[in-house]
């Protein structure tokens, strides 16, 4: 008697041994004959995207980056096709201005645009694109665009020290000043960008969408780590929950009224967008490129800085030297705290360098932004990468490498401010707002926020954290920082 098996098993057989043949042949060529091989790196990276998709989805990729760099050298494989750097001279080399007839490096699709579908943005788009939407904004960012704004931006910030007096009417009072530092630049953000707040300051709560923004950064993240697998991620965003993809549809026509509204309101408000609804119609700007710009404005330009002010606060009260330090400072400089504006708190060489080793120690950008190599190939420090490469500076690894700084784990403004003991420091390796064409054009509004609003706090309140938050800075990262709440003992000065 002769047995026989069904057809199908005998279909699924070599299907999988097609397959197994398949991901072998790619290791094999990952490992020996990809124009990256002779570059050092763990063996499951350099075989496979696996390995980087791993370390991003358990949020960790910026502390194992670190690791990594300390193994291999200032060049690791990341991945089949993607290499991290870790010299001085990457920076200039990969974002920087490129010599007349060099070509840029462009930023990498498959982490900056995850969604094709959508409109291009400052961000993400192309470089005339870029240049055109560059020229259209800059005014709103310049040194003149902020202090027309300064009132603007004042009245949220007096608005955060009022809510925060309001909670403490019977002396000191524990809170997330997480939280508030979110609401306020939400709100400053918003108004900006949409022509209103958000009204979180106002309601002392999150709203709807910027609720729905932290939901999606985890998801955002998984989307960019699985660049090199469209159809996965295509399953990924057919299964975000109807919930989820109805309440983002909802806001997204929110959104677009606000903006609207704002349109309406003529082209002469000192905001961020003034520039694109001023020239909509002689560039040919459309109305979802000005709604996409002004959505990407709101999430860059809110999360970052509540990150930083967060962080910062959060060191300051772990040392409390420097805590009482620059509560002494911000208190002797002004004789009423009318006299805080955007350029008296410029002379606070303190605050300014807490907030400088803030940035360093607790980037609000972690993770390395990816650029990929021209055509041709190019030359970074010593090193020839061929073309199409994907390449990055990793923002946390950079900063808490001992070769560059000292103590490089330790909250030391002092590093900043010409103590002897850090006179070694690599200075030049800390870019928080990148360099080159494609710096960060929120540069400015990041500053006098940030500044103002410490100054402020520091200047109203004395500040204890709780013991339930120690050891806050222990966070996961997916491209922005899952922070618990800062609990703090909030208590008004004594006058």
């Amino acid at each position: 008697m002769v047995l026989t098996l069904p057809s199908f098993s005998f279909t699924a057989i070599a299907v999988a041994l097609s397959l197994n043949a398949y991901v072998l042949a790619s290791f094999a060529y990952n490992l020996w004959l990809h124009p990256l091989k002779d570059f050092p790196g763990p063996t499951y990276m350099r075989a496979t995207r696996l390995g980087y998709i791993f370390h991003s989805l358990r949020g960790t990729l910026p502390f194992d980056m670190l690791a990594l760099h300390k193994q291999y050298g200032d060049v690791v494989r990341i991945s089949p096709n993607e290499l991290a750097f870790a010299h001085v001279a990457s920076w200039q080399e990969i974002q920087g201005h490129r010599s007349k007839g060099q070509a840029e490096f462009r930023k990498s699709e498959g982490f900056y645009r995850v969604i094709k579908e959508r409109p291009t943005d400052i961000i993400n788009a192309g470089r005339e694109e870029h240049s055109m939407l560059r020229r259209t904004l800059a005014n709103g960012f310049s040194d003149k665009g902020l202090r027309e704004q300064q009132p603007l931006i004042t009245k949220y910030i007096d608005l955060l020290i009022k809510r925060l007096h309001e909670n403490c009417q019977n002396g000191e009072v524990l809170l997330d000043i997480s939280k508030w530092y979110n609401w306020t630049t939400f709100d400053v953000i918003g108004d900006l960008a949409f022509g209103e707040p958000f009204g979180c300051l106002e309601a002392s709560t999150d709203h709807p969408w910027v609720e729905l923004f932290f939901k999606m950064a985890r998801a955002g993240a998984a989307l960019q780590a699985l660049s090199m697998f469209p159809r996965v991620r295509e399953l990924l965003l057919k299964l975000v929950p109807g919930s989820v993809r109805a309440e983002a549809t909802k806001h997204e026509v929110l959104s677009h009224a606000k903006l609207q509204r704002r349109m309406e309101g003529g082209k002469e408000r000192p905001d961020l967008i003034n520039g694109l609804v001023a020239r909509r119609e002689e560039w040919n700007i459309t109305d979802k490129q000005i709604a996409a710009n002004a959505g990407i404005l709101v999430i860059a330009g809110s999360e970052t800085t509540a990150t930083l002010l967060a962080g910062v606060t959060y060191y300051l009260m772990k040392n409390p030297e420097a805590l009482k330090k620059v509560t002494d400072e911000v208190r002797s400089a002004f004789k009423s705290e009318d006299e805080i504006s955007f350029t008296s708190i410029s002379e606070l060489p303190y605050l300014i360098a807490c907030l400088t080793e803030g940035l360093r120690i607790y980037p609000p950008v972690a993770v390395g932004l990816p650029r990929v190599v021209p055509e041709g190939g190019a030359t970074i420090g010593d090193t020839f990468v061929p073309e199409e490469t994907v390449v990055a500076v990793h923002h946390w690894a950079m900063y808490h490498n001992d070769k560059y700084f000292f103590e490089p784990f330790e909250f030391r403004p002092e590093r900043f401010l010409g103590d002897e003991r850090y006179a070694n420091d690599v200075r030049d390796v800390l870019q928080p707002f990148h360099i080159g064409p494609r710096n960060c054009i929120g540069r400015n509004l990041a500053y006098v926020e940030m500044r103002t609003i410490l100054a402020r706090v520091l200047y109203n309140f004395d500040l204890t954290m709780s013991p339930q938050s120690d050891g806050w800075t222990s966070q996961k990262n997916f491209n922005l920082w899952e922070r618990a709440p800062l609990l703090v003992h909030l208590t008004p000065r004594k006058m």
